[in-house]
């Protein structure tokens, strides 16, 4: 019983991780954040996955400013800190 219960939480924790979308290039820059800070526009300070699912980027952007935040494309997030990432630029541009 308790193996089935380890499998229904295992389920419910990879159902629960984000899923990259199309708000970022396949790749390298796939992890959408909303951050900060940008230093030298390679490092993300204080970033977070967006806190609700984005349909397009306009969403995305918007969704990020609305907490002060900048919307951005990303490598490595680790620890609210993200190495080598990219400006999103609206859908129009």
């Amino acid at each position: 019983m308790l193996y089935v219960a380890a499998i229904l939480a295992f389920a419910a924790a990879v159902m629960a991780t984000p899923v990259p979308t199309s708000l970022c290039p396949t790749g390298l820059y796939s992890n959408p954040q909303c951050c900060a800070t940008d230093v030298l526009g390679a490092i993300g300070l204080n970033c977070a996955v967006p806190s609700t699912t984005q349909s397009n980027v306009d969403d995305f952007i918007k969704t990020c400013a609305s907490t002060g935040q900048q919307a951005k494309c990303c490598v490595i997030p680790v620890a609210d800190q993200d190495l080598l990432c990219q400006d999103v630029s609206p859908s129009g541009w």
